[in-house]
């Protein structure tokens, strides 16, 4: 088979290709890696390749198929990880100088049942330091470029992984999301993503975890990749649920409106309309706000800056004497720091917005009573939100309207910060280009135990609309 035809399938029809015989998984990897070493040089998406022992492990695979043995429905597929998920014999740095030497001795949770099905990890993807951005960049590994516009973003946090499935660099991947980081990514680079709901999949071996109960609720790890079909197979592993079934015809949409008052871009609004047209010809449909919408992002944000971000600036400026804030001027003058000025202001910004012991108790009651609210909401509603009020910018634009002293989070970030504020399952389609060429994507989200629903209606998107479209390098 043509090397282009293989890079072009998706997770479960390599995986059905490779039991059938039609394919080995030695070829499928070769195949892989010849890829990734010609397209990864100018997105730098992937940072830290296992090409060898990803062969070794096809021989394996192919061996056992030999014996009519299948380790799972992944069984010989390549995949790619996050740089934040520990991989056994693999480094796990955060994008950090001084953790450029430690190799994980164990894999996270979700990489374990991964390899269980079958899957082969190629490498390792790209993040911001320690994470903490929705623009991919650091010190010891650079910056990840967006392939459809090297000028521009790829996104944060899992922003190494969306370039790099955007280019076709593995069957799917892996990653994480506690503000948006697997949304922004998918929607940047015109990949699909999915952020499951909360506590349905471990994070074990995730760096850095989040300890804070607050911060717990908003992290969640889960797949990217090229097909809805993916999504729901990956996510069945990883949270080992069999999903109830749930037509489309039992929910009401609710599509947000393109005339709220936050920025959103009129390519953006105009699909929305579309979307509507063509959903209200067979599904209950309806343009409307959710409860908490408008104080979610604030919300977000205060969670986040919980005990200020403490853990994270002292993982940063381990042995480092300087302080964040010597640090960031210093970076800005000398461009000689260890520690990329979007951490550091980053850092600043939590410092600033540190909720009080009051707050705190405010926002954990606010909490209690949404949860159990958008339980009710929810229970028979699908939400369909922009994922941000743009394609991917020009490098360096996000960080600026997010990490502004002017609080411009509370415009820009309502959109994402909604599923992670109440732990909600999101699915990000693909659905169109923005004046600049830019993939544009929607969220899908609902209550967690509606995720068979927003599968359903993921597929029906991505067949009439965008989808994954590979970038050709």
């Amino acid at each position: 088979m043509e090397a282009r035809l293989i890079i072009d399938m998706d997770a479960t029809s390599l995986g059905n290709a490779i039991r059938n015989g039609e394919l080995t998984s030695v070829d499928v990897v070769h195949t892989y890696i010849e890829h990734i070493m010609r397209v990864n040089p100018e997105i730098n998406g992937m940072v830290e390749e296992r090409f060898d022992k990803a062969l070794e492990e096809a021989k394996e695979l192919d061996a056992m198929l030999e014996k009519n043995q299948i380790k799972g429905p992944l069984h010989g597929v390549p995949i790619s990880m996050k740089e934040s998920l520990n991989v056994l014999g693999m480094k796990t740095t955060g994008g950090l100088e001084h953790r450029q030497d430690l190799i994980s001795k164990e894999d996270a949770e979700v990489v374990s049942l991964l390899k269980n099905a079958g899957a082969i990890i190629l490498g390792k993807t790209n993040t911001p330091a320690l994470c903490f951005c929705q623009e991919t960049d650091n010190k010891l590994y650079g910056r990840t470029n967006n392939p459809w516009d090297l000028e521009r973003t790829a996104g944060g946090s899992s922003g190494g992984e969306g370039a790099l499935l955007a280019v076709g660099g593995a069957a799917a991947g892996i990653g994480s999301d506690i503000g948006g980081s697997i949304r922004f990514p998918s929607h940047f680079n015109g990949v699909i993503g999915f952020r499951p709901g909360m506590y349905s999949v471990s994070s074990a071996g995730h760096f850095p975890q989040a300890v804070n109960p607050l911060q717990s609720r908003m992290l969640s790890i889960g797949p990217m990749g090229k097909s809805v079909q993916d999504m729901k197979l990956i996510y069945g592993i990883l949270s080992g649920k069999s999903l109830k079934s749930k037509p489309l015809q039992q929910f009401r949409i609710e599509i947000l409106p393109g005339n709220t008052d936050y920025p959103l871009s009129e390519k953006t609004k105009e699909l929305l309309n579309q979307l509507e047209t063509f959903l209200e010809k067979t599904y209950s449909t309806k343009r409307a706000i959710p409860p908490y919408f408008k104080n979610s992002s604030l919300i977000w944000q205060e969670i986040l800056s919980v005990e200020g971000s403490e853990l994270i600036e002292k993982e940063a400026y381990n042995n480092d004497r300087s302080n964040v804030y010597t640090s960031f001027f210093k970076e800005k003058l000398t461009q000689r720091t260890k520690v990329h000025p979007y951490l550091s202001w980053a850092i600043i910004g939590a410092k600033m917005f540190r909720p009080s012991k009051k707050r705190i108790r405010e926002i954990e009651a606010t909490l209690e009573q949404g949860d159990e609210l958008l339980a009710g909401y929810l229970k028979n509603r699908l939400l369909i939100f922009p994922v941000y009020h743009s394609g991917a910018s020009l490098h360096g634009q996000v960080f600026k309207e997010i990490f502004s002293v002017r609080k411009t989070f509370l415009q820009f970030m309502p959109y994402a910060a909604y599923a992670n504020v109440w732990g909600l399952p999101a699915l990000t389609v693909p659905i169109g280009l923005d004046e600049n060429n830019m993939p544009i994507s929607v969220q899908i989200m609902s209550a967690n135990g509606n995720e068979d629903a927003l599968f359903r209606l993921g597929k029906l998107l991505e067949k009439k609309y965008r989808g994954y479209v590979r970038c050709e390098k």
